[in-house]
């Protein structure tokens, strides 16, 4: 008995002899052979001579295969108009493929002008023969209204004729629409359904979409193992937010080991993708050397990639390296440009250091109002900081408002901010703005001075010492005072004196005992 190679070289010469002879249905198969490389050599040349020959005798399948070759370029020149001709030759037998690829290329343009009355036209030729990719498409027109009346009912209909026939874009358009109740009742379990089916047809957006729900536990249990696996599914097809995601799972550590070199892989093929958030990611690692060795040059092409998609974080980077000379060329006008982008989207740190720089007038015309401008907008996204420098500058403003500038510390106070927190205790306790409050001022510089504000230990000490806000104790008022002491406030010295000469015998023992122990 022959072996396969035998049988496959007999069958190749018994073809080759009948597309000789003129059978159409031969040359087209003959022309199918050297295409895939069946039973000979792949040849795309001698492919588009046999195609040609069947498509010139009528045969539909020739044509669509020999318009396939023309928008492809393979075994001749690229020719979208030829390609465009024989299509249509097929689709006018009745052909659906090449009625579907007629539709798509006069949507697009290619061949000719688009024409979207023409693509309509083609969609639902093929579509009423039950080519899904058609349906999904006459979907898709009727979803945006396109060439045709807006319909949601129709691009519904179609997408699930689509979907029925295991389509997965049209599985996954209807599981999005039962997930937002757009032209559908909301449906989780059917939008959960419909995903499934789509991830498991190997649709990479779909399967990033599980992957978020396991990895969030939205609609379904919360699963780090089965988010990875999607991701991984959907990140291997080349889906470059599956890849972001990946890393960053792999950079926290997140349900897997963490894994510093497998999120750099991922990181840099995401970015090589386009991915803004993984360009200013792999940057920062260019940038500081954290995996890779430190190159700020490289740091600085991987945040403009970002930068120019207007990504605020990589703008801000960028800008920050521009200011510094850092792997770039100095250029204080460019590295403004770019903070400005980054603060005019929101961008916290890029507003606070524009408030910062028209406060001092470092590279920018010095400007108090705008400097506030860019505090106020830092300070309204909760900033500690820039509600702190808010502050300040009302505080210096002859026509503003003290109960203002209080208004602000107290909010940055409250949000842990040591400066802010001993402005505030100075309003409490000089009535600047709020009513005086000697309990409300020892509170604050209590808070102060646990963060190590000199200044608000050396007053807590004091209010300690006066029993001002709090009950008198001549310890506490020590202890505060040696404190700012040793952070150099000049009177904390003087004031120790004073106290330790009020002092009992016990009281001196103890603290004498506390400065042994520091000792």
């Amino acid at each position: 008995m022959p072996d396969a190679g035998e049988r496959h070289t007999a069958e190749f010469l018994r073809v080759k002899g009948l597309a000789e002879r003129g059978v159409t249905s031969a040359q087209h198969q003959l022309g199918f052979m050297y295409v895939n490389g069946q039973a000979v050599p792949r040849n795309y040349a001698l492919a588009v001579e046999w195609y040609r020959k069947a498509a010139a005798a009528g045969l539909e399948q020739a044509q669509y295969n020999l318009g396939v070759m023309y928008q492809k370029g393979q075994g001749l020149p690229q020719d979208h108009a030829q390609a465009l001709y024989w299509y249509r030759c097929a689709a006018l037998q009745g052909y659906a493929p090449a009625q579907y690829n007629l539709g798509w290329m006069c949507a697009k343009g290619q061949g000719a002008a688009a024409d979207v009355a023409q693509a309509l036209h083609w969609f639902s030729q093929a579509a009423d023969q039950g080519d899904p990719g058609a349906q999904h498409n006459l979907g898709m027109m009727f979803d945006g209204g396109k060439g045709v009346v807006q319909d949601t009912d129709a691009a519904i209909g179609w997408y699930r004729r689509a979907a029925e026939q295991g389509y997965a874009r049209s599985q996954f358009a209807l599981a999005l629409r039962y997930d937002s109740g757009q032209g559908v009742a909301r449906d989780p379990v059917q939008a959960l359904d419909w995903l499934r089916r789509a991830a498991d047809g190997g649709h990479a957006p779909a399967q990033f979409n599980l992957a978020l729900r396991f990895d969030k536990g939205q609609d379904l249990d919360q699963d780090s193992v089965q988010a990875i696996d999607w991701y991984e599914r959907a990140a291997h097809q080349g889906h470059a937010s599956s890849q972001f995601n990946l890393a960053l799972i792999y950079d926290s550590g997140h349900g897997v080991p963490r894994d510093e070199a497998a999120a750099l892989a991922w990181y840099r093929r995401a970015a090589q993708q386009g991915h803004a958030a993984a360009q200013d990611n792999l940057g920062l690692r260019c940038e500081h050397g954290q995996g890779v060795e430190r190159e700020p040059a490289l740091a600085a092409h991987w945040y403009r990639q970002a930068a120019v998609q207007g990504l605020p974080s990589a703008q801000y980077h960028l800008g920050q390296l521009m200011d510094a000379a850092n792997g770039v060329e100095h250029d204080p006008a460019q590295a403004l440009h770019w903070i400005t982008q980054a603060a005019e989207q929101g961008h916290l740190r890029a507003q606070f250091d524009l408030g910062l720089r028209y406060e001092s007038g470092v590279g920018v015309a010095q400007d108090a109002a705008r400097a506030l401008g860019w505090y106020r907008r830092a300070a309204d996204q909760e900033y500690a900081p820039a509600q702190h420098m808010v502050g300040v500058l009302l505080e210096r403003m002859e026509t503003s408002d003290p109960r203002e500038a209080a208004h602000w510390y107290r909010k940055a106070a409250d949000g842990g901010h040591a400066l802010a927190q001993f402005a505030l205790a100075l309003r409490y306790d000089s009535a600047h703005g709020v009513e005086r409050d000697y309990e409300a001022a020892h509170f604050w510089y209590q808070c102060a001075a646990r963060q190590g504000h000199a200044r608000a230990q050396f007053n807590l000490g004091v209010m300690y010492a006066a029993g001002q806000g709090a009950r008198r104790d001549l310890i506490e008022a020590y202890g505060w005072l040696a404190r700012a002491a040793g952070g150099g406030i000049a009177g904390a010295g003087p004031y120790l004196k004073r106290i330790t000469a009020r002092m009992d015998a016990g009281q001196l023992a103890t603290v004498q005992g506390c400065g042994q122990e520091a000792a």
